[in-house]
């Protein structure tokens, strides 16, 4: 495909043309997909038929007790830094730069298929960094897939953070809030001007993220 050519002749004869493998392939599974995406389509028309309903006894049974479904419109949401109970013992709030050199050296570079392995760089900078600023945190905001990126702010309206992920614990999420297990995870600001200035060199950037200005 990475040939202007071959991609003329696609254009000119039509990919039924093609004997190419891959293309063989798409065209053997299309058809199939195409009827789950129909089927799929079809199912969720049922379901988005009853959101409404539920939505609206939802509101009747708790009142203003209760916060809506996301849609796709602006959130906010609000919680603290907190631990989290896993297997018999707590969650750190944070882990840090520091821990992640650990872990890296603890399972080595090979184990779980490269895992663990850092880039040549992150190993390069090592010494450069310091180990204790943060660099993951854990709080009870209830987020769930789609709120990736999500800027994390504290109450003086200052960026601490962005949301990227959730405990397994956060995934039955989409539809209630445990707030004892529930956790949303989100990287550092320090861990991400950290690393912009003494891993990656981009000191202009981090003038830019702090003062407002390149």
């Amino acid at each position: 495909m990475h040939d202007a050519a071959f991609r003329t002749e696609l254009l000119e004869k039509g990919p039924e043309a093609s004997q190419d493998p891959f293309l063989v392939l798409a065209r053997t599974l299309d058809p199939m997909n195409r009827g789950l995406q129909e089927a799929q389509m079809e199912v969720q028309r049922v379901i988005s038929g009853h959101v409404a309903r539920i939505a609206r006894a939802r509101f009747k049974a708790y009142g203003r007790t209760k916060y809506p479904d996301a849609t796709f419109t602006l959130r906010l949401s609000y919680g603290t830094v907190a631990t989290c109970p896993a297997l018999g013992t707590l969650l750190q709030p944070f882990t840090t730069l520091g821990g992640l050199f650990d872990r890296a050296d603890a399972w080595g570079a090979r184990a779980e298929n490269g895992s663990w392995a850092l880039p040549p760089r992150w190993r390069e900078r090592r010494a450069r960094l310091e180990p204790s600023t943060p660099y993951n945190f854990l709080c009870t905001h209830d987020c769930i897939g789609g709120n990736s990126g999500s800027p994390m702010v504290n109450r003086n309206g200052e960026l601490v953070g962005l949301a990227f992920d959730g405990n397994i614990d956060s995934i039955p999420g989409r539809y209630y809030y445990n707030g004892k297990v529930n956790r949303c995870v989100s990287v550092d600001a320090r861990g991400i001007l950290e690393a912009l200035a003494k891993v990656y060199d981009a000191g202009h950037l981090v003038s830019e993220l702090k003062e407002g200005r390149p």
